[in-house]
């Protein structure tokens, strides 16, 4: 009989863990809103139910007697992911590290508690005056973030009391729960760290160069892996990197942590204890690094021994994002002379509007380089 693994949500993201756990012999069962998505279909039985209706996802799971749950690159599924995991005795990251890891608020405390490096970070409750918040001896210019979304969602840079005002106004109305971040700006390039964690033991996979559009949304466009990072450097990331993930108390499963560096200072953004979205984990490190990241995220929550078998790979790898009607009808146009794009894991029409979050891109296409 096959084994039943619950895969939550069901976009473009979810699509290769999908195609993954089939590939394996295990029977998918997905759970997501019906939109069209790739996964409804793909999906051996798909169920139109919100990912954020955990007790409903719990009853069809227990009456499934599922063997596993997980999914990949998006906090809110992870939510219901370790909630259902945790009723049912499946493997997954503890409630108390769910919340710490999904609530930015929480995530800076523990941060600050166990001394990782972290910026200065204010919270902005519902009923406060933003303005309050700030120290009269603060440095210009400041980030502006809701306390609980992702992909760039909501995110400004303030250089005026004016603008933090406007900005917190406008991350609110991104924000579930209401309660914004205001915090300081940090220098340094841009990196993200993907781990593999099976029963509290850390594997590192490698670390990729992030590009942004900048001020004032930082809105991802482009990923790089290898990072360029040097080998010293990366030791250190490493051992900065699995202190924080021991402080959330991420034992099972993918991570993702954002870093910057500034010289050879490391300061932690944020960690999200499941694979990065972008492609990142989904594709460019099996192309990168050869290690079979989507298996090893079920094989976590199966309980099985994860493989670290590193099979054929590319020297590196890029993910880019089309985010203007110019950019899209350039990437057509190298479409028909360039041959190393190696996926276009979605393109979508022009929509004549402002980028102005990871979900508003026009697409993107990914390139592997031998």
């Amino acid at each position: 009989m096959k084994k039943k693994i619950a895969i939550i949500g069901a976009s473009y993201l979810q699509e290769p863990l999908i195609q993954k756990a089939k590939n394996i012999g295990l029977e998918t069962h997905v759970f997501a809103w019906e939109v069209g998505d790739p996964g409804e279909t793909l999906a051996d039985y798909f169920y139109p139910i919100s990912i954020i209706e955990k007790e409903q996802i719990t009853e069809i799971c227990n009456n499934l007697k599922i063997d596993g749950i997980c999914t990949i690159a998006s906090d809110l599924a992870v939510k219901t992911v370790n909630y259902v995991a945790n009723r049912l005795g499946l493997p997954g990251n503890s409630l108390e590290s769910t919340q710490l890891s999904t609530d930015k608020v929480r995530m800076r405390e523990i941060f600050n508690k166990n001394s990782d490096p972290s910026c200065k970070s204010r919270v902005v409750f519902p009923e406060d005056n933003p303005l309050n918040k700030i120290e009269a001896t603060h440095s210009w210019p400041l980030i502006i973030k809701p306390s609980d979304r992702s992909g760039s969602r909501g995110i400004y840079l303030a250089n005026t009391e004016s603008e933090i005002i406007e900005g917190v106004n406008a991350a609110r109305q991104e924000s579930f729960n209401q309660v914004v971040l205001i915090e300081d700006y940090v220098l340094g390039d841009e990196y993200s760290v993907e781990y593999i964690s099976q029963n509290g033991k850390h594997h590192f996979l490698t670390a990729t160069k992030k590009l942004t559009t900048g001020a004032p949304h930082f809105i991802e466009k482009g990923h790089i892996q290898p990072s360029g990072l040097s080998v010293q450097m990366i030791e250190k990331v490493k051992k900065v990197v699995e202190h924080a993930l021991n402080s959330l108390d991420i034992k099972q499963g993918a991570s993702h942590t954002e870093i910057k560096i500034y010289k050879d200072d490391i300061t932690i953004i944020e960690i999200g204890a499941r694979m990065g979205g972008d492609c990142i984990g989904s594709h460019l490190v099996p192309l990168t690094t050869g290690y079979d990241y989507c298996r090893m995220v079920i094989e976590c929550a199966l309980n099985w021994p994860i493989s670290m078998d590193i099979h054929e790979h590319h020297q590196s790898a890029e993910v880019h994002f089309i985010m203007d009607d110019k950019e899209l009808l350039n990437f057509k146009k190298t479409l028909q002379v360039e041959n190393n794009v190696t996926a276009i894991p979605y393109l979508r029409s022009s929509q004549h509007e402002e980028v102005k979050d990871s979900s508003t891109r026009l697409g993107c296409y990914i390139i592997a380089n031998n």
